[in-house]
């Protein structure tokens, strides 16, 4: 007998006299001890997260990604730790032609990594130091990249006519600029326009320059991107319903828009940090971006030049920091593209 009461679905299957197989639903499917199996719900950011748990890739770039963070930008406790500065000199320890004395540029139990030919500086110290300088310009680039990106794309995308023609006239123009050349060009003459003659220019004024030159020439990609996914999301049905309910614009952008198009901007961001890591290192390398005595891994590689065929870990050192890394954020920012996308094979 049927329990009145029962929420289960049944139903007699072929069979005499009316006797049947009753065939209950996968819910009625009792868990071992008796008690009834619960489905649990999951958000796309928590099955995201799950996906990204499985990934081997994923786990290894993160992890190691993880561990250069907190070394980078816990650089000054590092320093305590290890004894010494990323500016201490050790012109004692060099000889005559300022090499390193030594073997292997003067590694030993008190320099792991030896000494800077030239200064005498510590070279693990500035490999630190400068991995903390990478992270914060290309975080912060990447932060108000995204962020203006953002918000051009999504205005842009959202109102289209008049707007959209204006701001994607901006974003061509910005888009057909050289960045090396402008670069060149524009971080000298506005130093000089700050400073005059002064030959003490603030390491941080050319830090937060080199910021604002990534971000106007980053932002344009960016804001292409989410203009791309708004012009898909404005006619949906959940936007015309509180469209018509009269809500304002203002929530209709950034309370029904701007939430469903969270992952592709979270790739962005996790794609756009290495390549600000590689462009930073680039303007340094050309004695347009970070100055002394700010450790910069770009500026390192600059120094090495001339002592390539004497030293050559001075330039190995740098280069392949930098080189790991723009690999671990690449793979992880892969690797969280895969996450979101439930359609990845992966």
């Amino acid at each position: 007998m049927t329990n009145p009461g029962s929420t289960s679905t049944s139903s007699p299957v072929g069979g005499m006299g009316g006797a049947g197989i009753e065939v209950l639903s996968p819910l009625d499917v009792p868990a071992p001890g008796g008690a009834q199996k619960a489905i649990v719900g999951r958000s796309p950011g928590q099955l995201a997260w799950m996906r990204l748990r499985r990934d081997r890739s994923a786990v290894i770039s993160g992890g190691t990604l993880l561990v250069l963070m907190v070394v980078g930008l816990g650089a000054p406790l590092v320093g305590l730790i290890y004894g010494q500065n990323a500016n201490d000199t050790h012109p004692e320890l060099l000889d005559e032609f300022g090499f390193p004395l030594g073997v292997n540029g003067g590694m030993s139990s008190d320099h792991w990594l030896g000494l800077e030919p030239g200064l005498g500086r510590d070279l693990f110290m500035q490999l630190i130091f400068g991995m903390r300088t990478s992270f914060f310009v290309a975080f912060g680039a990447a932060s108000l990249t995204v962020a203006i990106g953002v918000l051009v794309g999504i205005v842009a995308g959202f109102f289209g006519g008049v707007v959209d023609s204006v701001l994607n006239w901006i974003t061509d123009v910005v888009l057909a600029l050289p960045f090396i050349i402008f670069s060149l060009a524009a971080i000298p003459i506005i130093t000089n326009r700050v400073y005059g003659d002064d030959p003490h220019i603030s390491p941080a004024f050319r830090i937060w320059l080199v910021i604002l030159i990534l971000v106007f020439f980053g932002w344009p990609y960016t804001a292409r991107l989410v203009r791309g996914q708004v012009l898909s999301l404005r006619e949906r049905e959940f936007v015309e319903a509180a469209r018509a309910a009269g809500a304002p614009a203002t929530h209709l952008l950034f309370r029904q828009v701007l939430p469903n198009i969270w992952a592709p901007i979270l790739v962005v961001f996790s794609l756009a940090v290495p390549g600000y890591i590689t462009a930073e290192a680039a303007l340094s390398f050309l004695n347009i971006g970070v100055i002394e005595p700010t450790p910069d891994l770009g500026r390192m590689i600059f120094r090495s030049i001339n002592y390539l065929q004497t030293d050559p870990a001075f330039t190995l050192l740098p280069g392949v920091t930098i080189f790991l890394l723009v690999l671990t954020f690449n793979l992880f920012g892969d690797s969280v593209r895969d996450a979101l996308d439930p359609k990845s094979s992966r």
